[in-house]
């Protein structure tokens, strides 16, 4: 079967699931969908898109089921509730590319393997502008021969495949290393830019000498120049979602007994922001509050010179 050919399942479109349901409903695929939202589905009209009622109704009618889901409660209904996808007549191979922790698909993966389901670990990196760009990291373990199974499709939606093992669990495991570290970098940086805009710094002048030196990570790179400069704080990922994610790390270290001094610090700036401001702004957001309190702002100069 082409790829043309092929009928794909794909629960959950949001700001991740939306753009990555896009891309494979632009390669013309078949795609069948869920999402609890009817806009979110009503905005797949315009292509070859079946929507379903629930989780259960794709399964019966396809091998292959995405989902990326919010959280660890709706992505373990999703997989075996009521009208979860382990009820399903006809799937073989469910792909969780939820950010939701190593036990959680562990329970997932044990409760559908039972069902002679298989189940790939499978978190994304790239946030929402990837998503749309087919331009994702996507972190994968599980059984060697069903990934393959799975790899043109893998290939529509992410520029990089990492094969990290065998076991279901590990893949979130890298993720939650890599948000962790991403979560970090971005609070550092808002914290330092604010310090030199303070002592009379331009903001673009700054990004550009830490882009070319040793400060470069990826908030230098990406997350300012897009969102922060311009003061569009649309990135599109929330503050909610990193300060889960980053509470997700914590919780696997304090079980493997990991000391974590920096990420802990961390988790209580991304608490203070989400608590403070709302959960569901741009996480880009966190350097307002550093900017408030600094009586600064980081934006460019540049509309204002043009």
């Amino acid at each position: 079967m082409s790829l043309e050919q092929a009928a794909v399942g794909f629960i959950g479109l949001g700001a991740m699931g939306g753009g990555i349901a896009r891309r494979l409903a632009q390669a013309g695929i078949t795609l069948h969908v869920c999402d609890p939202d009817p806009t979110k589905t009503a905005a797949f009209a315009k292509w070859n898109v079946v929507v379903h009622p629930n989780p259960k109704s794709i399964a019966d009618v396809v091998e292959v089921v995405f989902a990326c889901l919010p959280d660890v409660e709706v992505s373990k209904t999703v997989a075996y509730g009521p009208e979860g996808v382990i009820h399903g007549k006809k799937i073989k191979v469910y792909l969780e590319t939820s950010t939701i922790g190593r036990s959680p698909v562990i329970d997932i993966a044990k409760n559908l393997s039972a069902k002679n389901i298989s189940v790939l670990d499978c978190p994304v990196s790239g946030g929402p502008r990837g998503a749309d760009n087919g331009t994702l990291a996507l972190l994968i373990a599980g059984d060697a021969a069903v990934i393959e199974s799975v790899r043109g499709i893998l290939n529509l939606i992410g520029k990089s495949v990492f094969d990290i093992g065998r076991e279901p669990g590990m893949a979130q495991m890298m993720k939650l290393v890599n948000n962790m570290i991403s979560a970090t970098n971005m609070a550092s940086a808002f914290e330092a830019l604010v310090l030199g805009a303070k002592a009379g710094l331009d903001a673009d002048l700054m990004v550009d000498v830490i882009n070319a030196s040793t400060g470069r990570n990826s908030a230098t790179t990406d997350k300012v120049p897009k969102s922060v400069l311009p003061g569009t704080f649309d990135y599109g990922a929330s503050t909610h979602t990193m300060h889960k994610d980053i509470t997700m790390a914590l919780i696997e270290a304090e079980a493997l007994k990991v000391p974590m001094w920096v990420a802990n610090n961390t988790r209580q700036v991304w608490e203070f922001a989400m608590t403070q401001a709302g959960s569901e702004l741009d996480f880009t957001t966190l350097i307002q509050h550093y900017e408030k309190w600094a009586g600064v702002e980081v934006r460019s100069k540049k509309k204002d010179e043009a």
